[in-house]
C-alpha cells in the first residue's frame, strides 16, 4: 500500500506530499482495505494544503514581506500592488491572473498563523494534560507525535484551517478598485486592453519591426503611492528593516510587463521592445480623484507655477517636486492611509501612435522668377500661388504618409531669384510617417515624381539621412561660399575697359547693414562679409554681368545698389555712378551634403 504509506508520512510530517495526490487515493479507495478508509478524510485536507503550499511557494516574497502584505490587502491595495510594495521585480509574477496572485498572497500570510497552529498542537506546553496524555499513551521508543497528528479532529477544524487566510479584511473585494492603482493594475491590465490597443495600431496601418509601449499617469497617483510607501516603511521600520521608494516597482514598468507580451499577441508577435523608432502610448486620467493634490498647493506652492501649454498646474512633474521637498508628518497631517477608496477605475484615453520622425535630402534647383521658397504670406493673405517647398513636400508626403513636415535649406534666395548649377542643399524632416522605410529604386521613383509635376523646380540626390547628418548642412554656414551672377544697370553710358579694373579686385571686405527690405524679420546689425572675387561681362553701354564668389551670408543685392549707402563699399561707389540690380542667379552652393548620387 505505497499511496496511504505516503499518506500517512505526509500527515506526520505536515508537509504536502507531492508524490501522490489525495485525488488519486480517493479514485482508488474501493482497491483499498477497509481498515484504512478512515484515512481518506485526511487526504482531502493534505491535498488543499499541497495546492495552498505549491501556490505561495511560488511568489518571490520572504517571511519579512507577510505583515507588509496583510496591511496592503487589508487596506484595499490590489494584488499586483502588493507585490510591487514588496519591491518583487520578477516580471512573470505580474503577468499572473489578478485573482490567482491575490489567492497566492492570502496562502502566504495564512501559513504563519497555521504553522504557529500547528506546532502548538503537536508540541503542547510541558505539564499540560494534553502532554501527559500523549506521552502516556505511546508505546515505548515510538514517535510520540504521529498519533496526536492522526487523531480525529473536531468537526470543521480541517475546513477552519484551510479557510484561515479568510480572515483577512481584503478591501478589494468590497470595493473592488485599489487604492494604490485606481486600477490599471487590474482590468486595464488584461487581453481586452491589449486587443483595443492592438486595434489602433492595426487603423494606423504604420510600417514598423519593433515597438515600444508608453503609459501616462494621472498626478493623483504619485500622492496615493507616496501614502502606501510612507506606512509600509513605517511597518518595516518596526521590524527593524528599511525601504527606499526607489525600490518600490512603479506602475508604468508593472504595466509594460504585463501588457507587452499580450500586445506583442495581438499584432502577430511583434517585438515590444524598450527603444523604438514606434510608439504606441496609453493615456489614463481619473476625474474622480484630482482633488488628491490640492493640499500640495499650500504646503509646496512653489512647485507649481501655471504655464501657457498646461491646463492644469499639477502636473506629474510638479507633484514628484512637491513630494520630495514635504516631510512624512506634514504629508500624513494632510492626506489619509490608507487613501479614499474610488468608485471607478481609470479611464484610458485614445490611444496614441507616433513614429519617429524620418528625414531627407536632396539639392533643387529653381527656374521660376515668381516662385518664393517657402509660402508667401502677407497679413495672413497668400501672395503665391505655391513654393519650393510645397512642390516638393506634396509627393514626399503621400509616398512616406507623414503627418507634416519641417523644411529646412542651406541660405535660401529671394522670390526673383534663380537657382542654378547643382541646386541647392535642402532638408525635410517628416512628422510621423507611417511608412519609414523606401527602397533606391523608389526614392528614385519619388524625386521622378517631383521632377514631372512642375517645370519650375527640379530635385536631385534625393535620399534618406539620419538627423544628426542634418546638422552638416548648417556646420560652418558662414565659412562656406556661394557663386552668383547678376545683371547690372549703369545709369550712365560705359565702355568694358570701365568695368575692367572690377576683375582685379579680391576679397573685399563689406559692412553691410541689416537691409531695409528685410529690418522688419532682423535685428538691426552691421555684419562684415567679404566678396572673395568678381569677374564682368560687358552687354551694352547700361548693362553688364557681374559674376561673383562670395562668403555664404552677402546680400547681393544691397552689394550692387548700395542700399542707400547702408552697404559700404558698394558697386555704385566702385563705378561713382548709380547701379542697380535687374536679375540675379544663384549658381553654385558650396556645400559638400548631401552625397551626389549617380544617375
Amino acid at each position: 500500500m505505497p499511496s496511504v504509506c505516503k499518506l500517512l508520512f505526509s500527515v506526520s510530517c505536515f508537509w504536502p506530499c507531492t508524490a501522490c495526490s489525495a485525488s488519486e487515493i480517493a479514485s482508488s479507495h474501493e482497491h483499498l482495505p477497509a481498515e484504512t478508509h478512515h484515512l481518506l478524510p485526511y487526504a482531502e485536507c493534505v491535498s488543499s494544503r499541497v495546492k495552498r503550499f505549491q501556490r505561495a511557494a511560488m511568489l518571490p516574497l520572504k517571511d519579512g514581506d507577510k505583515p507588509v502584505v496583510h496591511k496592503l490587502l487589508s487596506s484595499g491595495c490590489c494584488a499586483r500592488c502588493v507585490l510591487r510594495f514588496c519591491c518583487v521585480s520578477v516580471q512573470a509574477a505580474y503577468r499572473k491572473p489578478p485573482q490567482e496572485t491575490l489567492e497566492e498572497l492570502r496562502v502566504f500570510i495564512s501559513n504563519t498563523e497555521n504553522g504557529k497552529s500547528r506546532q502548538s498542537a503537536t508540541h503542547p506546553a510541558a505539564g499540560s494534560p494534553e502532554s501527559q496524555n500523549a506521552a502516556g499513551s505511546d508505546p515505548p521508543g515510538g514517535p510520540p507525535i504521529k498519533r496526536v497528528k492522526l487523531e480525529p479532529a473536531e468537526p470543521g477544524a480541517a475546513a477552519a484551517e484551510g479557510d484561515a487566510a479568510a480572515e483577512v479584511k481584503v478591501e478589494e473585494e468590497e470595493s473592488g478598485v485599489c487604492v494604490a492603482c485606481l486600477g490599471i493594475l487590474q482590468e486595464l491590465s488584461g487581453p481586452n486592453q491589449a486587443v483595443k490597443i492592438a486595434e489602433r495600431v492595426k487603423e494606423g496601418e504604420y510600417e514598423f519591426d519593433t515597438l515600444v509601449l508608453s503609459v501616462s499617469l494621472p498626478a493623483q497617483l504619485c500622492v496615493r503611492e507616496h501614502s502606501c510607501w510612507l506606512h509600509v516603511k513605517k511597518e518595516l521600520r518596526e521590524k527593524s528593516s528599511a525601504l527606499g521608494k526607489d525600490d518600490v516597482v512603479p506602475v508604468k514598468e508593472a504595466f509594460k510587463w504585463i501588457m507587452q507580451g499580450l500586445v506583442a499577441k495581438e499584432l502577430g508577435g511583434v517585438a515590444v521592445v524598450i527603444r523604438s523608432l514606434f510608439e504606441v502610448s496609453v493615456e489614463f486620467t481619473h476625474p474622480e480623484t484630482e482633488a488628491d493634490c490640492h493640499f500640495l498647493a499650500s504646503t509646496c506652492g512653489d512647485c507649481f507655477k501655471p504655464t501657457k501649454n498646461k491646463q492644469s498646474v499639477f502636473t506629474r512633474m510638479a507633484v514628484v517636486k512637491a513630494l520630495e521637498k514635504i516631510s512624512d508628518a506634514v504629508f500624513l497631517k494632510h492626506y489619509a492611509f490608507p487613501p479614499p477608496r474610488p468608485s471607478s477605475s481609470c479611464v484610458p484615453r485614445d490611444v496614441q501612435c507616433l513614429h519617429a520622425s524620418v528625414f531627407i535630402a536632396g539639392r533643387y534647383n529653381k527656374f521660376c522668377r515668381s516662385l518664393p521658397q517657402t509660402p508667401w504670406l502677407i497679413d495672413g493673405e497668400r501672395r503665391m500661388e505655391s513654393s519650393v517647398e510645397e512642390l516638393i513636400a506634396a509627393p514626399v508626403l503621400s509616398s512616406f504618409r507623414a503627418a507634416g513636415f519641417n523644411f529646412s535649406s542651406s541660405g535660401r534666395e529671394d522670390v526673383d531669384v534663380r537657382t542654378l548649377g547643382n541646386g541647392r542643399p535642402f532638408a525635410m524632416e517628416l512628422l510621423n510617417p507611417h511608412r519609414s522605410k523606401l527602397s533606391r529604386e523608389e526614392m528614385k521613383q519619388l524625386q521622378e515624381t517631383i521632377n514631372e509635376s512642375s517645370d519650375k523646380i527640379r530635385v536631385r540626390d534625393l535620399q534618406i539621412v539620419s538627423r544628426e547628418a542634418m546638422g552638416r548642412m548648417k556646420e560652418g554656414e558662414e565659412a562656406k561660399t556661394k557663386s552668383y551672377t547678376a545683371l547690372v544697370w549703369t545709369q550712365k553710358a560705359i565702355q568694358s575697359q570701365d568695368i575692367a579694373f572690377i576683375d582685379g579686385i579680391k576679397d573685399l571686405t563689406l559692412d553691410q547693414k541689416t537691409p531695409l527690405r528685410v529690418l522688419h524679420r532682423r535685428a538691426l546689425a552691421v555684419r562684415q562679409r567679404v566678396v572673395h572675387r568678381m569677374n564682368t561681362r560687358y552687354l551694352d553701354p547700361h548693362h553688364f554681368h557681374l559674376e561673383l564668389k562670395t562668403q555664404a551670408g552677402t546680400y547681393i543685392k544691397e552689394f550692387v545698389h548700395g542700399d542707400f549707402g547702408r552697404t559700404k563699399p558698394n558697386m555704385s561707389a566702385l563705378l561713382k555712378m548709380d547701379t542697380d540690380i535687374l536679375e540675379l542667379d544663384v549658381e553654385s552652393v558650396d556645400v559638400d551634403w548631401p552625397p551626389s548620387i549617380p544617375e
